[in-house]
């Protein structure tokens, strides 16, 4: 990599860095799920969770300002939440829903290194119920930042994780409420992937890989994710 492109990096995502609310730089939690690269250029595709999980009172060392410090300054270039870090004291890129995304980026011919990816709440929490604050008042104070992402790096499809980070999206981006594709999964549960059009983007509402098996072909969502990457 140039010294140019490198500081062409730290420059787009010191910009993004900007947008978030100072007030959230010393709660438990985290906003840069990938590195420098993967926020440094245009990209087809934008992978959105919904907070991250974890114990905001054991991990409250863990903030919000000093993860994403660790991002911009610290952690190399091309890095993943999802492939090189450990969680729980996993292996890295082998907990849970880890090896869910993964497979999903393997089958799309994606580097998660190279793929932006966040949560659309940055403050950590056990479960949705334990958000002190409330969803929508907290993805408000969050938005500036997934605007300004998805203003400069234009991603054709986003890809939500769950309901309710879009329902939110949805909502943010105002979404068409009539689905253009769709995803059930072929098992007894039957939980639905949806996609929607928006002004700019294509909104994925897929089932969450923390709960949903993205690796077994009864419940992978990755095949519709693929066919809007490919829409006209």
């Amino acid at each position: 990599m140039t010294e140019h492109n490198g500081a062409s990096q730290r420059q787009m995502i010191e910009h993004f860095a900007k947008t978030i609310d100072p007030a959230l730089n010393r709660r438990s939690g985290k906003v840069f799920y990938s590195g420098r690269a993967a926020f440094s250029r245009p990209t087809d595709l934008y992978l959105i969770g919904l907070n991250p999980g974890g114990d905001p009172t054991t991990q409250a060392a863990e903030t919000i300002g000093s993860e994403t410090a660790r991002v911009l300054t610290q952690l190399p270039d091309r890095w993943s939440a999802y492939s090189d870090e450990s969680w729980q004291n996993r292996k890295p890129g082998t907990h849970k829903m880890q090896p869910r995304v993964l497979h999903m980026l393997r089958q799309l011919e994606r580097d998660p290194r190279e793929t932006p990816a966040s949560n659309l709440i940055f403050v950590r929490s056990r479960r949705e119920t334990n958000l002190a604050g409330g969803v929508d008042e907290l993805v408000d104070q969050c938005w500036p930042f997934h605007e300004a992402v998805i203003a400069r790096l234009k991603p054709k499809v986003v890809v939500c994780f769950g309901q309710t980070t879009g329902g939110q999206l949805n909502r943010k981006l105002k979404a068409n409420a009539r689905p253009i594709a769709q995803f059930v999964e072929k098992n007894n549960r039957g939980w639905a992937t949806t996609a929607y059009r928006a002004e700019g983007q294509i909104v994925i509402v897929a089932t969450h890989p923390s709960i949903a098996d993205w690796t077994n072909p009864e419940a992978d969502p990755t095949p519709l994710i693929q066919e809007m990457l490919q829409a006209n």
